[in-house]
């Protein structure tokens, strides 16, 4: 392999734990050639050593990240990227980092871009319409789980070895937790030529909906070999876009030409709905599981529901990420400040009892503080209040992850109800009540010295 060495060495100076050297990252991926480069980052083929894997490695400069204010975007594609595991979506394996530099290990997708097909002229129907299939299969999984990719175009679709389309950048992604009041997203962003008029017009707009939008005018490409609003002046594409005014080539089928005008109108509430594209019969044609979604059940269910998410029965509790303990419990690593996302200080603890003593203390705890225990299974407990808060009755979810045969984490987090009633159910009865079992809660130095 082609070894990149860079200034490694002077990095496995100061983290003697996270290695660099010889071209191999934290003893663990070997680093080859460069696969591509953009403003911030550059993306490497690399190698796992253990199991020889291949797989890419992104290497993102800190400074830089924080010289052009891009930690909440870094923060947010690591948080989604963690969250969407579906075959149509390029996987996010781990992300490490050293002081210096952020390493984001994904999934090698060997087959290049869609855009590269797109641009050597139109698509066979059949091609495009499995391609479509794949996309939809992906942005509706995202849409599940309160994510909007606001960035689609062939640019950022994949394709691997079996031609099948894996969805890859969510740098400018949108969650559920970033609408205003109004219940919409308001930051324009994304490439011109894919976005929805609602997004342009620069008010607030359903981010699923835009997604929509931005699907029919990948699937007019495919079928068609160019955009449909394709203008030198930017002005006048925009008023195109703004009154949905293209034209259809000779060779689209009719077909394919209703499912498309439904998907590109103008006003967002008159637009089909993705469930609408799911049943609509061009769309149905040909699908099956083998071609349009491989390896369904390897989908990551977790957050479907949560009596499905608890629903594991597992020996032993889950492995939780031992550079993710590390950034998370210790100064020394300290990377709160890019990898901390949803973790909020007071939600994360580390305890030195078995996990199942720390599962017996938690249903306890929640007994004592008159917490209704709505499931519990495997190493996983859902706990509800009684009463009504600000935002209906508050529900919490507690998971025991082991770092090592000694040392367990243990992640509350708020499932419903409101947020600053559960912070003060954490700090003032939660933190008191766990307390003979805690070995140090998340951003405390007392465990420093003992790891």
């Amino acid at each position: 392999m082609e070894y990149l060495l860079d200034n490694s060495q002077q990095e496995n100076n100061q983290h003697p734990q996270m290695n660099i050297t010889n071209g191999v990252i934290f003893d663990k991926y070997e680093i080859g050639r460069l696969l591509g480069q953009g403003t911030f980052a550059k993306v490497y083929y690399g190698k796992n050593i253990t199991t020889s894997e291949s797989v890419a490695i992104k290497i993102i400069k800190k400074d830089q990240v924080k010289k052009e204010c891009m930690v909440e975007q870094i923060q947010r594609e690591i948080f989604v990227m963690q969250m969407v595991k579906h075959p149509n979506i390029v996987e996010l394996k781990e992300v490490m980092a050293t002081k210096q530099k952020i390493f984001f290990i994904m999934e090698c997708v060997k087959g290049g871009e869609l855009f590269a097909k797109v641009v050597k002229g139109k698509l066979k129907e059949n091609v495009a319409r499995k391609y479509f299939q794949q996309l939809i299969s992906a942005v509706d999984y995202c849409h599940s789980r309160g994510v909007y990719h606001r960035d689609l175009k062939p640019e950022n679709l994949l394709l691997d070895e079996n031609e099948n389309l894996k969805v890859s950048d969510f740098g400018l992604s949108a969650l559920q937790e970033s609408k205003r009041n109004d219940g919409l997203l308001h930051t324009q962003c994304g490439t011109p030529a894919y976005v929805a008029p609602e997004v342009l017009r620069k008010k607030g707009y359903d981010g699923a909906k835009a997604d929509i939008w931005s699907c029919g005018v990948i699937l007019y490409a495919l079928l068609a070999g160019y955009l449909p609003f394709q203008e030198a002046n930017m002005m006048k594409m925009y008023r195109k876009v703004f009154k949905g005014e293209f034209q259809f080539p000779s060779w689209i089928s009719p077909d394919s030409k209703k499912l498309i005008s439904k998907i590109l109108v103008p006003n967002p509430e008159k637009r089909i709905s993705i469930s609408g594209i799911m049943k609509n019969n061009w769309f149905l044609k040909g699908l099956s599981r083998s071609n349009s979604f491989p390896n369904q059940e390897n989908v990551d269910q977790r957050d479907h529901g949560v009596e499905k998410e608890l629903g594991r029965s597992k020996s032993s509790p889950p492995f939780y990420n031992a550079f993710e303990f590390i950034s998370s419990m210790s100064s020394g690593f300290d990377l709160s400040n890019l990898f901390e996302t949803k973790r909020k200080p007071g939600s994360l603890f580390t305890s030195r009892c078995p996990a199942s003593s720390i599962m017996e203390k938690l249903e306890s705890v929640a007994k004592k503080l008159n917490l209704k225990i709505v499931c519990s299974k495997g190493y996983k407990v859902r706990m509800q209040g009684n009463s009504e808060g600000r935002k209906g009755k508050l529900s919490v979810v507690a998971e025991v992850f082991e770092v090592a045969p000694e040392v367990a984490v243990v992640e509350l987090s708020k499932c419903d109800g409101d947020t600053l009633e559960y912070r003060k159910l954490c700090e003032d009865e939660v933190r008191p009540a766990l307390k003979d079992i805690v070995w140090s809660w998340q951003g405390e130095d007392n465990c420093q010295n003992k790891l």
